[in-house]
């Protein structure tokens, strides 16, 4: 069985604070969602990003992209787009009496799908072959995506007008809900005068931020993340903290085994992130908020107290033991 050596442990470490500082250059603050959204890339995952527009999304994935020359796309969900919008179609081509395939923009390897609660159902769904199955079916043909594929989902939590909800089914396939936060006072004038400094327009720079590696070593980071070591009693852990949430006071309805699965994965994920080759419950606790408040519902009672799925959550943690290691 294959295992994580010392030396792709270092080479992960150093390229991991190289991309780090890279996407500082670009974006202000934000630490925390960034290395979240960094887990997600290394666990092969999607991410849902909830906050209120200008809050530096767009700003955050390309550059992201430029870090690995990665491709990027961007999707603009309205109600009236259609599942062709998003994966392509094939059409007609009376010069040359063929039919030919027009990939459409979720062939990249990071895709922003902007306020993807805007679009309706059949349209949220042709994204759901693609984030679970790597590919896309065109008129019976399966197409494989570029690795690696990444989604990036926004949502705006205030405006809920003319909106659709995404279905559980969907909102299980993201590895990570993330919340994006008013950026605090001393980051804000650092980042007014970035954006302004000598600059006319709103156009987002990434100009500063250099490219360190291509697409497959960002393969080979994920290979490297689903080496890392993991113990029994921190297994176990994680599984405990999914099964408490089926049957704690103020949630209705508890993460299903999809939600052990996700601790897991990102925990390695985390660890990688940290310069370690094996998972520490600490890991575990850190990515249970992103992983599980998209997969639990709270009680109508809960909301009247004013316990949100976060509240729900800390309190769970703190019943549920962590193994001594």
């Amino acid at each position: 069985m294959p295992t994580l050596t010392d030396e792709q442990l270092a080479q992960s470490t150093r390229l991991l604070e190289a991309i780090r500082n890279e996407l500082a250059k670009a974006v202000v603050g934000q630490k925390e969602v960034i290395d979240q959204i960094l887990i997600a890339l290394l666990a092969e995952a999607h991410v849902l990003i909830e906050g209120v527009p200008g809050l530096g999304k767009t700003l955050l994935v390309k550059a992201l992209a430029r870090t690995f020359s990665g491709q990027f796309g961007r999707i603009q969900f309205t109600p009236d787009l259609m599942p062709s919008d998003v994966t392509g179609h094939t059409v007609y081509e009376a010069a040359t009496s063929v039919f030919v395939t027009r990939q459409g923009p979720v062939f990249t390897h990071l895709l922003l799908a902007d306020e993807i609660n805007r679009a309706p159902a059949k349209t949220q769904a042709a994204l759901l072959e693609a984030m679970q199955e790597g590919q896309v079916t065109l008129e019976g043909q399966s197409m494989a995506l570029p690795r690696p594929f990444m989604v990036l989902a926004t949502q705006n939590p205030i405006e809920q007008e003319g909106t659709y909800p995404l279905p559980e089914a969907q909102l299980d396939r993201f590895l990570f809900k993330v919340r994006i936060g008013y950026p605090s006072e001393a980051e804000e004038l650092a980042m007014t005068r970035q954006v302004t400094d000598r600059r006319s327009g709103a156009e987002l720079q990434v100009d500063a931020v250099n490219t360190l590696v291509s697409p497959q070593h960002i393969s080979s980071l994920q290979k490297a993340a689903s080496l890392v070591d993991m113990d029994d009693r921190v297994l176990a852990y994680a599984v405990s903290i999914a099964s408490a949430t089926r049957n704690f006071s103020g949630i209705a309805l508890g993460a299903g085994p999809r939600g052990s699965i996700s601790l897991v994965r990102a925990a390695r994920a985390r660890a990688l992130l940290a310069g370690r080759g094996h998972i520490e419950p600490d890991d575990v606790k850190a990515v249970t908020l992103p992983a599980l408040r998209h997969r639990i519902t709270t009680t109508p009672e809960a909301e009247i107290d004013g316990r949100d799925a976060d509240t729900l959550l800390k309190a769970l943690l703190d019943q549920v033991s962590a193994p001594r290691l």
